[in-house]
């Protein structure tokens, strides 16, 4: 009697959804490896706006730990654009390249694809910022005064949750939108670096703009990891670090949920319409 050839296993549930994470951020940890010219471009010339910065603070004199909210605000832009171009517009350019349909039919949930590409993007991301903080620490003689490791850790982490849900949530506006949607970033991506905060403190703006600013995950997680790392912090800080870490959860629910709310709809919408990846007219 012939041998029957094994059976595969089919994987579903959470091991489908954890092998599908695993990846779809391969690929990314690997590149971001293998394109040694985008540590560069990614790590030094960023420091040149960080740089530009600095000058014009120590040229008025203003308080040296303005410095070192420079340096900050130039490693955590690493993840804001890391989000904006490589987690809002993926679905946008892997309908262009032609792989979004065979995303839509894989086993795979689209948000494990999504969070995939979010945890390879970190990955690279997170050494990225940490040379832009270790060389700017250097160049420029930033002083650090840690009050709270932990505090510090846990902000980093719900700041990174929100964001990357905000990505995914945009993920799928992105493509619905198609290229309006491309517009509107390269539209408000200055407006955004100055509302956040970016290269000084969100107190010194009248009260109205942080609170629109804040929809923005990155300007309460950035206002309080610098009240948590300088001396000066507090004193420049817009509210308390502990509303802002009851915030950032916040978000970080509410962005997840919408996230997976919107993915789940443009499923449905390929396929009940069938032309998700073609020109929607």
């Amino acid at each position: 009697m012939p041998m029957l050839p094994p059976v595969s296993k089919r994987h579903t549930g959470w091991r489908l959804f954890l092998m599908t994470v695993f990846g779809r951020s391969y690929p990314r940890v690997i590149g971001a490896q293998r394109e040694t010219s985008w540590v560069f471009f990614d790590t030094f010339l960023p420091m040149l706006s960080v740089a530009a910065y600095v000058f014009v603070y120590r040229a008025i004199k203003a308080p040296e730990d303005y410095v070192g909210f420079v340096v900050v605000g130039g490693a955590m832009m690493a993840f804001w654009m890391n989000v904006l171009w490589s987690m809002s517009s993926q679905l946008y350019w892997e309908k262009e390249t032609g792989n979004l349909a065979l995303y839509i039919i894989s086993p795979g949930s689209m948000m494990a694809i999504l969070l995939g590409m979010a945890v390879g993007g970190l990955f690279a991301t997170t050494l990225r910022a940490l040379g832009i903080i270790i060389l700017g620490s250097l160049l420029f003689s930033v002083h650090f005064v840690v009050a709270s490791f932990w505090q510090l850790i846990l902000v980093f982490l719900l700041t990174m949750v929100a964001l990357y849900g905000l990505g995914m949530m945009t993920a799928s506006l992105y493509l619905l939108l198609s290229r309006e949607a491309w517009h509107f970033s390269n539209l408000a991506q200055e407006p955004i670096f100055l509302v956040s905060g970016f290269y000084f403190p969100i107190k010194n703006f009248p009260a109205w703009v942080p609170v629109i600013g804040s929809i923005i995950p990155l300007t309460m997680g950035m206002d309080a990891m610098r009240q948590l790392s300088f001396a000066s912090g507090p004193s420049l800080g817009w509210v308390s670090v502990k509303i802002e870490i009851l915030v950032l959860a916040g978000l970080a629910v509410v962005f997840l949920i919408a996230a997976r709310y919107l993915l789940s709809y443009m499923e449905k919408l390929a396929v009940r319409e069938g032309r998700l990846t073609e020109s929607r007219g």
